[in-house]
């Protein structure tokens, strides 16, 4: 990221000097935002609060005295592009990502600064890598889309366990969530897929996005100890369809939820995740599975730690820090595993979440 209009604005506003990276969250408000700005605080970064929600922009930025609140809509430009001035760089925290994602782009675009979002929604992310690879590529700027639990955590680990081969006849993640409280936000997003979908069931086979009006079913997956062996909804599709087979050369990709976890989502009734530490995570734990298949081999990679939503603040903060300090492999839309060294990202998330050797045998 050496060069263009990104390498204009990095000398203007003295991107370099660690103590005074300032970042814009859109969508700072918001669950996983409010992890997010907490993870660039303690990360030495400083925080831009952005959102529609001018009131909600106030009421954060009195309980972190210091930050700039600069209140922003995705359907007024002139407003995104206060939000991103003199800024280093964007993390999109304000779903239904089908909404806000392009328009945030857009203005990432103009400011000439790197795009990160944590969007679990597939037709969001399908958008992302279908509208801007093109324009992205040829201004050498950096949108990585889905740098999260869902889509960006699945991705590392599933490149992780590839390691040396170049390509796998098949993937599969597994989820095992103790359980899933799912945020209001979190609704809506699947609420917006679903209705995109046609309320089809999605998968990823033959190197392609398929859609079914099949029932799922349940399989057993024996995780490491000491979760054990789970019942697991098979696949339960997941962003991860969308970012492997992105730079990977794998087929067949599938992803697994826990049953419960399942369960919880879909029940109207379950509760939002609340706080059970000083940090504000939710006690709900998880372990995440991948496992590639060539021929008769499998290599896997195991990842397990708290709370989805708050670990989405490390991996979408350790993007922006890579990015800035310009340890990417490559510019444009990409995902996770294929900007980042995989396994070294995965190791500098210690201690938000505990790995087992990527690529052990299965």
């Amino acid at each position: 990221m050496g060069h263009g209009q990104q390498h204009t604005n990095a000398h203007r506003h003295g991107r370099g000097d660690a103590r005074r990276r300032v970042v814009t969250v859109f969508g700072a408000y918001g669950h996983t935002g409010r992890f997010v700005v907490a993870q660039l605080r303690a990360r030495g970064f400083v925080p831009v609060l952005s959102g529609r929600d001018a009131g909600k922009l106030r009421e954060l930025a009195a309980s972190a005295p210091g930050l700039e609140a600069r209140p922003a809509s995705v359907d007024d430009p002139a407003s995104l592009d206060r939000a991103l001035d003199g800024v280093d760089a964007v993390i999109n925290c304000a779903g239904p990502f089908a909404l806000t994602a392009a328009p945030v782009i857009e203005a990432a675009l103009r400011a000439g600064v790197p795009y990160v979002d944590v969007a679990a929604e597939i037709e969001a992310n399908l958008d992302t890598f279908t509208h801007f690879a093109d324009r992205a590529g040829a201004l050498g700027a950096v949108v990585v889309p889905a740098m999260a639990f869902y889509g960006g955590l699945g991705d590392l680990l599933v490149t992780a366990a590839m390691g040396d081969w170049t390509a796998a006849d098949e993937a599969d993640i597994a989820y095992g969530l103790s359980g899933w409280r799912p945020t209001p936000g979190t609704r809506v997003a699947g609420t917006v897929s679903r209705e995109r979908r046609g309320g089809r069931r999605v998968r990823f086979t033959g190197g392609r996005l398929t859609y079914h009006d099949d029932a799922p079913t349940l399989l057993k997956w024996d995780f490491p100890e000491p979760t054990g062996s789970r019942e697991v909804v098979g696949e339960f599709t997941m962003a991860d369809v969308v970012t492997v087979p992105s730079h990977l050369d794998v087929p067949e990709v599938r992803t697994h939820m826990a049953r419960e976890a399942a369960e919880e989502l879909s029940a109207p009734d379950t509760a939002a995740p609340s706080a059970a530490d000083e940090d504000g995570r939710s006690d709900q734990t998880f372990v995440v599975e991948a496992v590639v298949r060539r021929g008769g081999t499998q290599r896997r990679a195991v990842a397990s730690g708290r709370d989805i939503y708050a670990v989405s603040a490390p991996l979408a903060v350790e993007a922006v820090d890579r990015i800035l300090t310009g340890r990417v492999l490559t510019t444009g839309v990409a995902s996770a595993g294929r900007i980042f060294d995989a396994a070294d990202f995965l190791r500098a998330l210690a201690p938000h979440i505990s790995l087992e050797p990527p690529g052990r045998p299965a």
